[in-house]
């Protein structure tokens, strides 16, 4: 299979030198920091972004399918759809991952598990920003790995979309999105619904999703309000305990709320909100019969934050306060809460007549249960000229516990209140060539880790998994991207990523999730355009994981769209292979899907 990831990235390599149409311009997109934001092809680190066309055209059904496409991202789904997934780059676990929606966070402190319960619909994203690489010293908690903010967009105007869907296993989606406002003040609000009887016995599930948000535009600024609530219930059938335990079942909430603040005044720039996330979760063993065991966890998120940045004579300088209470409510965690105060700074500057480019930065936390941790970090980059540039970045970041690691008992689970923070120092170095029609990256990159965090077992058959930091581990990997436009009606994409994932010291136990990541990644997409309304795109991945084998999936989305009306044909699975992507949870063969969308325009 290799060999054949190795043909396709020759041919592109044909195609480069070949080239010359227009590629969809991402240049004037602006990449949203906490302190300041950054003009993408100016960014000193690895970051991918999914834009509105590429996800309309993409065979996805869910954000997190969609973020399967993104080199380097281990997505590892239990279920289909978006029911449930923990999110990985680059071999990090699902909790070193921060996850945004319009830059609030939105990490679930009871379990990582739990952090792609979002109150928004793909249908509803603007735009996908994935920072590859440590953003602690700008994001803080979460940021060790990686940062994935999702946006969503308010249009002037009056208008409303509407989208039904119907597919196999007596699946259907029924949403819509309605807009109205002028460039002053205005609002949307979108409402989402779907379901499905599920693939196998009792992987049926329901998914429920409001969203409402609004803009207020003021004098060289913008006041936002975002609030959304998002509802998932569904039959897990094998997703935790074991393969065997067929009758699990869950329901898990998710709502948000938040008001912001941006505005300039002259050189200095202000950004600031307030936000409350909650999060709730029940879990029973058997559905049939609950009293055999269930928990229920209630958990809230309360902060704020004041960010600044000023251009002065030696460049742009960002300071930054947050405040967050987290607080759980479980019959089986306790009742548990910290509170964590964060202050960073960043400076950014230029030498060299702009070409050099230089970023350090500190970030200190101060967590009320675990103490006080520092992330410092440089950012570094050089453009030879408009087209070519090279970049590299190093930095600590920590990561504390989650009340699960810590206060976790089932009878296969025991968690550990005596964990340490686990930490690291990430380094990568890279190189970047971007024209209006084609934009490659290669990039390697290093994580060496120490206290760990993992699930463990003395022996494969010993029923209990026991929280425990395992030692040192050291992350070594390259990762390469090539997107082209041939011409106005084709483009197509590569991307392969390659990890060497080490425990080291002899390892007398087995890992749950730490050494399952993938060892070899490729990714291809192809776009089509024909008959002036029609596109297509296939997107075939390869996946090697270190300890579960390899497989090849194919995915197929024909669209015809023509004014303000759309129907699509999508084929998930199109080569019905039978493989997991976690926990030996059997994911569903091939998949059809059929939907139509209007937008009608209110004068």
């Amino acid at each position: 299979m290799i060999r054949k990831a190795g043909s396709i990235l020759f041919l592109g390599t044909l195609f480069f030198a070949q080239a010359q149409e227009k590629l969809t311009d991402i240049e004037a997109i602006e990449i949203q920091g906490k302190l300041f934001s950054t003009p993408y092809k100016s960014a000193n680190q690895n970051i991918s972004v999914i834009t509105r066309e590429e996800i309309i055209n993409s065979p996805a059904k869910s954000i997190d399918e969609i973020l399967q496409q993104v080199t380097g991202m281990d997505i590892r789904r239990r279920g289909a759809n978006g029911v449930q997934s923990d999110i990985g780059f680059r071999g990090s676990s699902f909790e070193q991952v921060l996850l945004l929606l319009n830059g609030i966070r939105m990490n679930d402190s009871q379990t990582g598990h739990n952090s792609m319960n979002l109150p928004v619909d793909l249908s509803d994203v603007e735009r996908i920003e994935v920072i590859k690489g440590p953003a602690a010293r700008r994001f803080g908690q979460n940021a060790y790995a990686g940062v994935i903010n999702i946006i969503t967009k308010i249009n002037p105007g009056k208008r409303v979309k509407v989208n039904v869907e119907g597919g196999d296993y007596e699946t259907y989606q029924l949403g819509f999105n309605a807009q109205v406002g002028n460039d002053k003040f205005s609002n949307s609000l979108q409402a989402n619904s779907s379901g499905s009887q599920g693939y196998m016995y009792n992987t049926d599930y329901e998914i429920r999703n409001v969203f409402y948000q609004s803009k207020l535009n003021i004098k060289d600024g913008n006041i936002r309000l975002q609030a959304g609530f998002s509802e998932k219930k569904f039959g897990a059938n094998g997703f935790y305990a074991s393969k065997a335990a067929t009758e699990q079942y869950e329901e898990v909430q998710a709502s948000v709320i938040s008001i912001a603040h941006q505005q300039a005044f002259g050189k200095l720039k202000l950004n600031s909100n307030v936000y409350w996330r909650r999060g709730q979760d029940m879990y029973l063993f058997n559905r049939q019969k609950p009293e055999i065991y269930r928990n229920m966890h209630i958990g809230n998120n309360v902060g704020g934050e004041v960010n600044s940045s000023y251009e002065w004579g030696l460049g742009t300088t960002g300071i930054g306060v947050e405040l967050r209470k987290e607080f759980l409510a479980s019959n089986n965690l306790g009742e548990r809460n910290r509170f964590v105060s964060q202050v960073f700074f960043e400076h950014h500057f230029s030498l060299l007549d702009k070409k050099l480019n230089i970023s350090p930065g500190i970030s200190w936390a101060n967590y009320s249960s675990e103490g006080n941790f520092f992330y410092p970090g440089l950012d570094i980059g050089y453009s030879f000229n408009q087209n070519n540039k090279v970049y590299g970045n190093i930095a600590k970041v920590h990561r504390i516990p989650t009340f699960t690691d810590l206060y976790y008992t089932s009878k296969t689970e025991q968690g550990n209140p005596d964990l340490l923070p686990e930490n690291a120092v990430y380094a990568e170095i890279g190189y970047q060539f971007q024209t209006k029609n084609i934009l490659a990256k290669v990039s390697g990159f290093l994580r060496d880790t120490n206290d760990a965090i993992d699930w463990t077992k003395v022996k494969p058959e010993d029923p209990v998994w026991y929280a425990q930091n395992i030692g040192e581990t050291t992350v070594k990997g390259i990762e390469a991207e090539f997107n082209h436009r041939l011409k106005d009606w084709l483009k197509y994409t590569v991307g392969y990523t390659y990890l060497d994932n080490k425990l080291n010291k002899p390892a007398d136990f087995s890992a749950r999730y730490l050494l399952d990541n993938l060892k070899h990644q490729f990714i291809a997409k192809l776009e089509t355009r024909f008959l002036k309304n029609f596109t297509n795109e296939i997107v075939y991945r390869y996946n090697e994981r270190l300890n579960n084998g390899s497989y090849n999936l194919v995915d197929d989305k024909l669209s015809f769209v023509k004014r303000d009306f759309s129907v699509y044909v999508l084929v998930n699975n199109l080569t019905n292979t039978s493989y997991t992507e976690t926990f030996g949870v059997e994911m569903p063969q091939r998949w059809f899907h059929i939907g139509l969308s209007y937008n009608f325009n209110i004068k």
